[in-house]
């Protein structure tokens, strides 16, 4: 991609012994199918710049940075996929910017990116969440490795109150690549969180190209989490670090014992059928569950079990923690979607994998660092 020299239009405001012209260029070239993967640029020679208004072909704004000396202006991000961009440019010559002025209108369209690569954002934009809620992003199309920590540097976390956080590296456990920005330490009620991710114009490899810029906000709302100690088949409901009741059940059985750790409420349905083929149990039930409140992909739940004689007496479910169709609602209504549900003193072994849900918790804050492509 190389600059061109416009041919200055003069403004009126310079007599002829105002002093040179500056030469305004831009980068990439004026013309058609411009090449994807840099960043526009203009440049004052002998002079500088005064104005600089860059939009797309759909009336958007590209936002950047003017040089200390005024010399030169870069853009914010990249230039985007299959997009027309007119940039125009205002600068008067000397070295102090005294001289005669000079405008300038440049056109150029890129490239048409092979693939395009989106995002699915979680939480969504205005939504309330409870204090152990990640920022998850999840892409359509592969990142590769060496694409990573460009991608990871064009993302940004704003926080009201300030939060110390990181991102990390997760494959779903639908297979598809996501990074999630999660906290040191559960969020403050009432955090308002802004998110933005400049990836326009960015390379993901074989996956394709960004062709957007994104934003998203949320809040974070009551402090409110549960604790499962599976030996005496209870669930304790904690806010704001207060003890505001319990509710008995029944977790695992000893063959299928419910995984342990801090799990973060993903999703919550109010009716649902419990099918046992999504958990490897063949076709043995179909039994209908209301207000289940889900933690792992994989299918560790809070629902009602109004099948179960045993509940509060045995653990015996598949791996969820059933209980009365009352209780499930309160404990349903009581849970945000990113709150968190502690499981204790469970024989399970397994480890839950980052990815199995919003399990971001279920690492340290050491390990979570880890998880970044930024070294």
């Amino acid at each position: 991609m190389g600059s061109f020299v416009l041919t200055a239009c003069s403004g009126g405001s310079g007599s002829a012994d105002a002093g040179p012209e500056a030469r305004i260029s831009v980068t990439p070239a004026d013309g058609k199918e411009v090449a994807l993967g840099s960043p526009i640029s203009v440049k004052a020679d002998g002079g500088r710049l005064t104005g600089v208004e860059v939009k797309d072909d759909k009336g958007q704004k590209v936002t950047g940075q003017l040089a200390a000396d005024g010399s030169s202006w870069t853009s914010d991000g990249k230039v985007g996929p299959k997009t027309t961009y007119t940039v125009r440019s205002t600068a008067k010559g000397g070295k102090n910017g005294k001289g005669k002025e000079s405008s300038s209108t440049a056109t150029f369209t890129t490239q048409q990116a092979p693939k395009v690569n989106k995002l699915t954002n979680q939480p969504g934009n205005g939504q309330t969440v409870g204090t152990g809620m990640p920022v998850s992003i999840l892409f359509d199309h592969k990142v590769d490795q060496g694409k990573r920590a460009e991608i990871e540097k064009a993302l940004k976390v704003t926080t009201e109150p300030k939060v110390e956080g990181a991102w990390g590296w997760v494959t779903d456990y639908s297979g598809q690549d996501r990074i999630d920005w999660r906290p040191k330490d559960p969020w403050p009620t009432g955090t308002k969180v802004s998110v933005n991710g400049n990836l326009t114009g960015i390379d993901s490899g074989e996956g394709g190209w960004f062709a957007r810029n994104y934003d998203f906000g949320f809040s974070i709302g009551a402090d409110r989490k549960a604790v499962i100690d599976v030996p005496t088949h209870k669930l304790t409901m904690y806010e704001s670090g207060k003890e505001v009741g319990h509710i008995m059940g029944s977790a695992g059985s000893p063959v299928d014992p419910t995984r342990g750790g801090i799990h973060t409420v993903r999703s919550k349905n109010a009716d649902e059928v419990m099918d046992s083929a999504t958990i490897g149990h063949g076709s043995e039930w179909m039994l209908p569950s209301k207000w289940v409140t889900h933690l792992t992909a994989s299918g560790t739940f809070l629902h009602s079990a109004p099948w179960n004689n045993s509940i509060g007496v045995e653990n015996n479910s598949h791996g969820c923690f059933g209980m009365t169709t009352a209780d499930a609602k309160k404990i349903y209504d009581f849970l945000l979607i990113g709150s968190t549900v502690e499981v204790k003193n469970t024989t399970s072994t397994k480890k839950t994998d980052v990815g199995n849900g919003l399990e971001v918790w279920q690492e340290t804050w050491q390990q979570w660092q880890k998880r970044s492509a930024v070294k």
